[in-house]
């Protein structure tokens, strides 16, 4: 593999490329993480259960889930801006299609299952562009700057979906996440640039040979995956924990989400930067790890005895659980190398989805009518035994 010793290997440019990648990312995640704002207005339409409702909040993920590692295997043979414009395009288009006209329940889920397997494209791809332009002095931080897109789309979604939701109904509301996908794709499509592929070192017409051969990879997608577990337990249960065991309104609760999603944006941020220092991402992820399980203890411990513990537990671990994430991706694509960062990345969104989809239903069943403080000293077996599956003596100063 070419090594490059410069800090920033695309000049100028690659600020562009980490704004095109952020900006579709966010646009991705506003439909992907929005859908669920817009239940109520669902139900009050269409008649709907509860069930009947969170089955086709669930479609979009659902297809992402099935896609990742296809959309990554295309952008590695045949480049990013087309894998990104292309899939977040037909999302956008698909979306536009849904909010127009009378359509089944069963036609809004199949409509949905396809715009979710669309823009998946953009979880492996953006994230490549975005590595491929950044030396590795700067790559941490580029890649916390992309996942902060999360809660970037998240309060996209929360600020203008229900509102536009409760005025021209849920159907129309989809024209926002629609539009936004269009516009980013076309942006990209104009101004992205593929980054250039170095040398692998192999003989002219030879594939490189598979990272998988090796279990170091596999290690990191399986850390990843655990670590998953106590960020979603922060996620999903802390609005219905608040408001079921302290008596807060839903409004209230809601502003505490969105404050912390604030402060886990920033620690994303932190963490790259803080790899970068250090020239590692699998010895922070480590210690990310330890600290999420100790912190993980300690919401237990401050729902067994004090308030204003658990709620200062609940900061914590918002912003701790949430920072290893673009560790994992960083580490992935760099341990696998630009001829295989696509599909790396893809395998790694996709572990992280399937925990993150198990992590509610499992924990709600330990949790049942209040078992909180069980269900948080669960959520901390996982990091704990993410500590020793993190392969920190593999990891290898990689350049893509």
């Amino acid at each position: 593999m070419t090594q490059v010793a410069n800090v920033g290997i695309g000049g100028k440019r690659r600020w562009l490329i980490l704004a095109l990648g952020l900006a579709a990312q966010t646009a991705s995640c506003s439909f992907l993480y929005g859908i669920p704002f817009l239940v109520p207005s669902m139900q009050r339409a269409e008649g709907l259960t509860l069930a009947e409702a969170g089955t086709v909040v669930a479609a979009p993920s659902l297809g992402l889930l099935f896609t990742l590692i296809l959309w990554g295997g295309a952008a590695d043979r045949y480049g990013e801006r087309l894998v990104i414009a292309l899939g977040l395009g037909a999302s956008g288009l698909l979306l536009v299609y849904a909010a127009i006209g009378d359509h089944s329940l069963g036609l809004l889920f199949g409509v949905f299952l396809l715009a979710g397997a669309c823009t998946a494209s953009v979880n492996a791809a953006s994230g490549r562009a975005v590595l491929g332009w950044f030396g590795p002095a700067e790559r941490g931080f580029a890649m916390g700057v992309r996942q902060t897109a999360q809660p970037l789309g998240v309060g996209v979604a929360a600020f203008g979906l229900p509102p536009l939701a409760d005025r021209w109904g849920f159907q129309v509301s989809l024209l926002l996440p629609a539009l936004a996908a269009i516009v980013v794709a076309l942006l990209v499509a104009w101004l992205l640039v593929d980054p250039p592929r170095p040398e692998t070192g192999s003989a002219p017409g030879e594939k490189p040979s598979s990272p998988y051969r090796k279990p170091a990879l596999w290690r990191v997608h399986g850390a990843s995956a655990l670590l998953v577990v106590p960020q979603f337990t922060v996620s999903a249960f802390t609005p219905v924990y608040l408001v079921t065991m302290h008596h807060w309104t839903a409004a209230s609760a809601g502003l505490f989400v969105g404050g912390v999603q604030i402060l886990g944006a920033l620690g994303r941020l932190a963490s790259g930067y803080w790899s970068d220092r250090v020239g590692s991402r699998l010895r922070p992820m480590r210690q990310l790890a330890v600290s999420s399980a100790a912190v993980m203890l300690l919401v237990a411990l401050g729902d067994a005895t004090w308030p204003w513990l658990v709620l200062l537990a609940l900061v914590l671990a918002a912003v701790i659980t949430v920072s290893d994430n673009g560790l994992g991706f960083t580490a992935s694509a760099e341990m696998a190398g630009l001829a295989w960062a696509g599909r790396a990345m893809g395998t790694q969104n996709t572990g992280q989805n399937i925990a993150a989809a198990l992590t509610p239903p499992m924990l709600g069943l330990v949790i049942g009518d209040s078992r909180y403080a069980l269900a948080f000293c669960v959520a901390a077996v996982f990091p704990a035994l993410a500590i020793a599956l993190v392969p920190v003596k593999q990891e290898k100063p990689q350049v893509l």
